[in-house]
């Protein structure tokens, strides 16, 4: 075990268990079919931005099977209402299950579709936008999130390390992941020097935004 893995379990032995019994059982159901959610780091962060930010409005962009969307539910006020958008049937599926498992049909609405087509039909102002879909489409999706966005608002991105392939020059990944590669440099570069918002990026998990619309 090297001096990271070392760390991060030490971080981790200080996490105290918050998470409901719904909530364990998505998490079991995710590791059991490989469907990623978000890490244990990622988490604890989430949820003190959420104590902190007490959104009224959230939208998720990628529910995958409701582990997030259920997670933000659980650390938010009973009048918080969260959209979240999926676009992958099993998975619409099985999310729907999970909120309804959760009891959170009333406080969580999941939107059928492309985030790209979907994004452009809401209507604002979301006070926590969670971005959390496939990595290469983080940079179409900005321009809506940002018109959706409140001022002071927090926009949280997530995965947006690749498991450490960000740093690496294009010949240093897998020629599959080169487009990936590059749009989520250029996401990053775009958000970080955006006159629309102040933002930070953080090594939490495989890597997170925490951008403030100003």
């Amino acid at each position: 075990m090297n001096h990271e893995e070392r760390m991060i379990d030490f971080i981790r032995s200080h996490y105290v268990d918050r998470a409901s019994d719904a909530l364990k059982a998505i998490e079991e159901e995710a590791y059991a079919h490989d469907v990623p959610i978000i890490r244990m780091e990622t988490r604890e962060l989430l949820r003190v931005l959420l104590k902190m930010n007490r959104p009224e409005r959230i939208l998720e962009v990628g529910a995958a099977i409701g582990f997030s969307s259920v997670f933000m539910g659980e650390n938010t006020p009973d009048h918080t209402r969260i959209t979240t958008i999926e676009n992958y049937p099993p998975r619409i599926e099985r999310a729907r299950e999970n909120i309804r498992m959760a009891s959170m049909e009333d406080k969580i609405t999941l939107l059928e579709g492309d985030a790209t087509v979907l994004l452009k039909e809401l209507e604002g102002p979301y006070d926590f936008i969670f971005m959390d879909a496939a990595k290469g489409q983080y940079l179409h999706f900005l321009p809506d999130v940002t018109r959706l966005l409140a001022k002071g608002g927090l926009l949280i991105s997530d995965n947006v390390l690749q498991d450490g392939d960000v740093i690496e020059s294009r010949y240093g990944i897998r020629r599959r992941n080169h487009t990936i590669h590059a749009r989520m440099r250029e996401y990053l570069y775009t958000l970080t020097h955006s006159p629309d918002y102040d933002t930070v990026i953080l090594e939490t998990g495989d890597g997170m935004t925490i951008s403030v619309k100003l």
